[in-house]
């Protein structure tokens, strides 16, 4: 079998190339509805205070303090949205719901449940019962954000109190690293549509599917390219293709050593191959890639096509580079510890990321780790539970139940018993 021309370069020195690599998109201005989940690249101050007038925190009264408990004519009501037309004297009292500008004149609010209407005819009176001090249950100008305070710094991820912090400054648009664009294709002439009729040595086409809903999930614009043959004709027009669409193309199939693993020349002669091969079990034929379309630098991931290999190898490398295009300041993915709910083999050539479910114990303290049974990398029914891969070291026998390892997210964490 022919050597191949790659090194096999770790995993950690690999990781580091590719987010040498992927540098953060140019911003954009967006509206707000569609900037959820954004990285935001620019710094964003309050121009105005807020609140922008002293507000009454519940329903009540709005009072002026040193004159204390006592009966007294409720001069006016004020409602939120309306701006008082009066000043409020000593001796009077002003109905005033949460929210509503205090009157001037005016330096508290009693609460409704402290105060009681009285009745009789002519102008309303109210017994207040409750002694207030000046500023009592008033919102002062300012006491949330102060006018030119900075709110949002560039690099934060936009949630949704992000968002009402946004709304609350009065930003209709802000600026943000777009979703990078990602171009999916598979190879190989064996593959066919999902709901096709399969001829002789033909396998409908897993790979991708998975792949755009895996780019979707990690914050990507999906591109679908659909499959090619075999055909370096066919292939090299897909591979321009995906280029000039997308700022990143993932191809599956046609990374190994095979007369037809077509992938790792084409990308040569396309732009520049940085790593044709990678430490780790499963994937090792990982390849990546990058080329200048246009005058912007397009990223390339050469996936495996086993369904496995090529999932994992995107999670570990593919993810952390869309998070960066992104403007993620820390785009790998989050890295804790476990322990073992059974006995695991160790892999005395390769490092191995072992697809296991986290699961919490509040008894214990700690996150269990329970493989997803054969790790075989056809077999992906190994990631259909997991929501980690675990970082199982190169070495003889197996790593006992209870041990320590540890473990990268690739989905949402549960919790036990």
């Amino acid at each position: 079998m022919p050597e191949s021309p790659y090194p096999m370069l770790p995993v950690s020195e690999a990781l580091a190339l590719v987010l040498e690599q992927a540098q953060p998109l140019p911003p954009a201005q967006v509206p707000l509805a569609e900037a959820l989940g954004r990285i935001l690249a620019e710094e964003v101050v309050a121009e105005q205070p807020l609140p922008p007038f002293p507000a009454s925190v519940k329903d009540g009264y709005a009072v002026v303090a040193q004159d204390g408990p006592g009966e007294y004519p409720v001069v006016a009501q004020v409602t939120a949205g309306q701006a008082p037309d009066f000043r409020l004297e000593a001796g009077q009292v002003a109905y005033i719901t949460t929210g509503a500008p205090l009157p001037p004149g005016a330096d508290a609010v009693v609460p409704v449940e402290e105060t009681e209407p009285l009745g009789g005819d002519g102008q309303p009176r109210v017994r207040i019962h409750a002694r207030v001090r000046p500023g009592q249950d008033v919102r002062a100008v300012g006491v949330d954000v102060a006018a030119g305070q900075p709110v949002l710094a560039p690099g934060e991820r936009l949630g949704p109190a992000e968002l009402g912090l946004l709304a609350t400054v009065g930003r209709s648009q802000v600026w943000v690293h777009p979703r990078p664009r990602v171009a999916v294709m598979s190879t190989g002439d064996e593959l066919v549509e999902p709901g096709q009729p399969l001829g002789p040595g033909q396998i409908w086409d897993s790979n991708r599917t998975m792949l755009l809903a895996a780019v979707r999930e990690a914050g990507g614009v999906p591109v679908d390219l659909g499959s090619s043959g075999d055909s370096q004709a066919e292939l090299e027009a897909k591979v321009q293709a995906g280029l000039a669409q997308a700022d990143v193309l993932l191809t599956s199939g046609g990374v190994s050593m095979g007369d037809l693993d077509l992938i790792k020349p084409l990308l040569e002669h396309a732009g520049q191959v940085h790593f044709g091969r990678i430490r780790m079990k499963p994937g090792k034929p990982l390849t990546f890639a990058t080329a200048q379309v246009d005058g912007r630098r397009r990223l390339v991931f050469g996936l495996p096509g086993n369904p496995v290999s090529s999932l994992v190898t995107f999670y570990l490398m593919a993810v952390p580079a869309l998070r960066k295009l992104a403007g993620w300041s820390r785009p790998e993915l989050t890295r804790i510890q476990a322990r073992l709910a059974q006995p695991l083999p160790l892999d005395p050539e390769r490092p191995e990321f072992h697809r296991a479910t986290l699961v919490w114990d509040d008894g214990e303290r700690c996150f269990w780790a329970h493989s997803t049974g054969s790790q075989a990398s056809s077999r992906l029914l190994s990631m259909r539970s997991a929501n980690a891969l675990l970082e199982l070291p190169q070495d003889q026998g197996e790593l006992p139940a209870g041990s320590w390892v540890h473990a990268r997210l690739i989905g949402e964490l549960g919790a036990g018993n």
